[in-house]
């Protein structure tokens, strides 16, 4: 927690000195408060301590953008750090539907400051948005990965409204040019989302598991095997659309007994050695 300190210290300081003539020192204080942030709480290793810190963080990130509205950084910090809730509290449905709102907005506002054609994407036919998401550049990779993970966590907390569901091919085709510009953004993070999305339906009804199978395999390539949530969803997305039990416990054993402090994977790993032994555990009923 001493960067998070040293840098609200910084906040506070500057905000006691004349703001106009320190806009732009106090803009990059913020945005790097943001960012220290959110490497916490990635490196945390426990949930509840999280859970229960995050809330106080997400008023004073929202009270620092009303200051800056064009902070990009800002922006992007306060759409990751709303999904991170919403995703500890998934089990609390309308509170993960508001707060996923909230990171899919933030999201979106970041995303409009990086490129005007980005502004509207929401509302846009599909083919026009795959036009625009085709024509992203390197430069964009931010804006396309804050805004496509806060999507697919705002169609999960919609999920049973088919409307949302029928976003998934927004979601699918923004990690696609991802995983085409740079597919070790984010370790591999592009080839676990279109893992999973390949194998949301079975075989028989359109699901792809040879090539979830490539994207599982690409993704753990590109963690060196640090990320294990991609094990964890390896084995429950795949492993069990094909009763393939050799390869689910071998993957959540190795889940089980790996280490799972790693830069900025910290806490999801936590996490991922929770539901592999959930998993582990109801087996044998699946099986």
């Amino acid at each position: 927690m001493n960067l998070i300190s040293t840098s609200l210290k910084s906040i506070v300081l500057i905000s006691a000195l004349n703001l106009n003539a320190c806009t732009s020192l106090l803009s990059s204080a913020t945005e790097d408060f943001g960012n220290n942030l959110s490497s916490a709480i990635l490196n945390h290793n426990d949930p509840k301590t999280v859970t229960a810190a995050i809330p106080a963080y997400l008023l004073m990130q929202e009270a620092l953008i009303k200051q800056q509205p064009d902070n990009q950084g800002l922006l992007f910090s306060t759409s990751t750090l709303y999904g991170s809730y919403a995703g500890l509290i998934d089990k609390d449905k309308q509170r993960s539907k508001a707060l996923s709102h909230k990171a899919l907005d933030f999201g979106q506002q970041a995303a409009c400051l990086q490129k005007q054609d980005f502004c509207e994407l929401q509302q846009l036919p599909f083919d026009k948005f795959e036009n625009i998401i085709k024509q992203s550049e390197e430069d964009d990779l931010k804006s396309l990965y804050t805004l496509g993970t806060a999507w697919a966590l705002w169609i999960q907390a919609h999920r049973s409204d088919m409307n949302a569901i029928a976003q998934l091919a927004q979601v699918k085709a923004i990690m696609q040019q991802i995983v085409k510009l740079d597919e070790g953004y984010k370790q591999g993070a592009g080839h676990l989302y279109l893992a999973v999305l390949a194998t949301l339906l079975p075989p028989a009804l359109g699901g792809q598991p040879d090539i979830a199978q490539q994207h599982f395999q690409r993704a753990l390539e590109l963690s060196d095997n640090k990320n294990l949530m991609a094990k964890v969803l390896y084995a429950k997305h795949y492993a069990r659309m094909l009763f393939d039990r050799e390869l689910h416990d071998k993957l959540l054993n190795q889940v089980v007994k790996a280490e799972a402090k790693q830069d900025d994977l910290t806490l999801i790993n936590i996490a991922a050695k929770h539901q592999a032994q959930q998993l582990l555990k109801s087996a044998n009923d699946y099986f």
